[in-house]
């Protein structure tokens, strides 16, 4: 098995770099069904180009590269620790390659490891086969799309479709309410796997080995295969989007899976993945550890770059829109002319902050003047060489967890603009209008699309932090962002919500006998 570490390191590149061609596809067919002149067709077209210039560059097509999940079936006499450790080395190596984001951090300490080992990281399940290859298969499923798991525990009240029972109705349900809890924050248009049964635990299990199939596959249970059509048809009803936008598309795939489960439980568990669906599998020989064979087909095979049709459509809505360019630092006269729906196009410096960051503002002063500043929901890969600091990848991470803090924090340092996605609540929404703030919501998970908008690395604090958490200054030329939560009190998110709420409603009524 001397070739096994050198294969487990390709999976992990390749399924961090390069989406397989039954996912691509069903993008493919997303940006076909929505009209490409809307916020959801722009950002449909953003994400295609986002994921050829991921392939392009070998470099990761969400800066959020997750949790590694491997599952592994090896022959009866495979030594699994020695393919442990193999396993663990690829993943040390391809983060020091950049190619994943330091994500393994402490849960007491918040400490980040650095290499993506710890207690728990990665997770490898292994499992024996009668078989005499070894299969590797690989999920890098981030944290905005994982935070948008549920599970349900039947019977239940649910939100807009009332009393779900324990029968496939009650199930149709829950899906169907995973759908709406999501919103934009999980990076819409999304993959879901769903686990009908078992305990807590297990169950969670079950829908997130759903994701491992194919997109395109028919499930062998008619029963269930009925079940996902439905949804499917049905989900693309609710008129989130992507991104929470608004729009035709919401939902990409649905798959669902079934085991036991003891008399007095009765557990429906969804695993939402994002539009960045990364995962792979290899094939490979036991005795030399070589790859005989890629097990999801290859993304080469469909192309995602616009047609000079799409282009020239998309330049002539683009006509139709309102975008204004802007230089930071921004005046409150200049955020308070802005209004939802408007494309805000920011030169200048800004400044990435995530969790630990605007925890640590609250009780101290930051250490750079950040009056009329724009701050950067983003934790992003970062290489330095010896010219210094480059960014590798750079998308939105998911806001809602800063809504603690974000007012506040608005409040005390004169802050103008926000940027992430998925959106805020009530607090901020409050907090950018008493202060003349925006909030602008970017595209989740377009890494390469963004880091390309920064040109340079000014500085950096709190390394301390981490990578993905320290305060990046990074000097900006033409980074793209929708004003989805504006200074007169509007909020494109509050609205699709509550649309998305009555929609929901239709789906009350029994459907399978």
């Amino acid at each position: 098995m001397h070739k096994f570490e050198e294969s487990v390191y390709q999976l992990v590149v390749e399924t961090s770099t390069n989406l397989p061609g039954d996912v691509r596809q069903a993008i493919k067919a997303a940006q076909e069904a929505e009209d490409s002149a809307t916020r959801a067709g722009l950002s449909l077209s953003t994400i295609a180009n986002n994921i050829e210039m991921a392939e392009c560059n070998v470099s990761p097509i969400c800066q959020d590269t997750g949790m590694p999940t491997f599952i592994v079936h090896t022959p009866v006499d495979a030594n699994q620790l020695v393919m442990k450790q193999h396993i663990r080395n690829a993943i040390a190596r391809a983060t020091k390659d950049g190619k994943l984001r330091t994500n393994s951090v402490d849960s007491l300490t918040g400490g980040n490891t650095g290499d993506n080992l710890g207690p728990g990281t990665p997770v490898i399940h292994f499992e024996q086969w009668e078989k005499n290859d070894v299969d590797v298969r690989l999920i890098l499923k981030g944290g905005g799309c994982e935070n948008k798991n549920i599970q349900y525990s039947l019977p239940a009240e649910l939100e807009g479709v009332g009393k779900a029972g324990r029968d496939l109705d009650g199930i149709r349900k829950c899906i169907m309410h995973a759908v709406y809890q999501a919103q934009g924050q999980g990076c819409s248009a999304g993959f879901i796997g769903v686990g009908i049964g078992g305990d807590r635990t297990t169950g969670y299990e079950l829908a997130k080995q759903q994701l491992f199939r194919r997109v395109d596959d028919t499930n062998p249970i008619p029963e269930l295969q009925q079940l996902e059509e439905y949804v499917m048809e049905n989900a693309n009803k609710l008129g989130i989007g992507t991104m929470g936008f608004g729009g035709a598309v919401t939902l990409l795939g649905c798959k669902v899976g079934v085991m036991n489960r003891l008399p007095a439980s009765f557990f429906v568990s969804v695993a939402y993945n994002c539009w960045a669906y990364r995962r792979q599998g290899v094939l490979l020989n036991a005795a030399t550890g070589e790859i005989k064979e890629w097990l999801y087909p290859e993304g080469q095979q469909v192309p995602m770059k616009a047609t000079a049709e799409e282009t020239a459509a998309q330049a002539a809505a683009g006509a139709e829109r309102r975008e204004v360019r802007l230089k930071t630092p921004f005046t409150e006269e200049q955020v308070r002319s802005l209004h939802v729906g408007d494309i805000v196009i920011i030169d200048g410096e800004m400044h990435t902050g995530r969790d630990a960051l605007h925890k640590h503002l609250i009780d101290h002063e930051s250490p750079v003047d950040l009056n009329g500043a724009v701050i950067y929901h983003c934790g992003p890969v970062m290489l330095k060489d010896e010219q210094g600091w480059h960014v590798k990848a750079a998308g939105p991470t998911t806001s809602i967890r800063e809504e603690p803090y974000q007012g506040d924090i608005i409040k005390k340092f004169g802050i103008r603009a926000v940027i992430g996605k998925g959106g805020m609540g009530a607090k901020t929404l409050a907090a950018l209008s008493e202060h003349g703030a925006v909030y602008l919501n970017a595209i989740g998970g377009a890494a390469q699309y963004y880091a390309e908008c920064f040109k340079r690395v000014n500085g950096v604090d709190f390394m301390e932090f981490g990578i993905p958490e320290a305060m990046w200054h990074l000097q900006t030329e033409g980074f793209a962002a929708i004003v989805t939560m504006d200074a007169h009190g509007n909020s494109l998110h509050a609205d699709v919500e509550r649309d998305s709420l009555a929609k929901l409603g239709q789906f009350k009524e029994p459907v399978f006998k």
